[in-house]
């Protein structure tokens, strides 16, 4: 699977940003269209969120069954966008950094 699957099946009902042709592959839009496409075409639930100092909430989707993955990012403005998807996801938890994961 294409790490941006979501490209097409997302454009067709979010309208994407495309000031610039780097801009073309990121597809943005309202959170809840997104979120609704991540947990009901790809099986994906929100795995971790954070907060990006200025830029707004990072947050990663993920489906143990499939291996998809998700990254987006929700600006302050409220603008949702998916900066990265692909396969193979593989859930870790590590005590500190140095751990290698099993």
């Amino acid at each position: 699977m294409s790490a941006f699957r979501f490209l097409l099946p997302l454009a067709a009902g979010i309208a994407p940003l495309a000031a610039t042709p780097a801009s073309a592959q990121m597809v943005c839009g309202d959170r809840d269209s997104i979120v609704e496409q991540l947990e009901t075409r790809y099986g994906e639930t929100r795995r971790s969120l954070g907060l990006q100092r200025g830029r707004g909430v990072v947050e990663t989707w993920a489906n143990d069954e499939t291996g998809t993955w998700s990254i987006v990012v929700t600006t302050p403005q409220g603008m949702t966008c998916l900066m990265a998807a692909g396969d193979a996801f593989q859930a870790e938890t590590l005590t500190k950094a140095s751990d290698t994961p099993a």
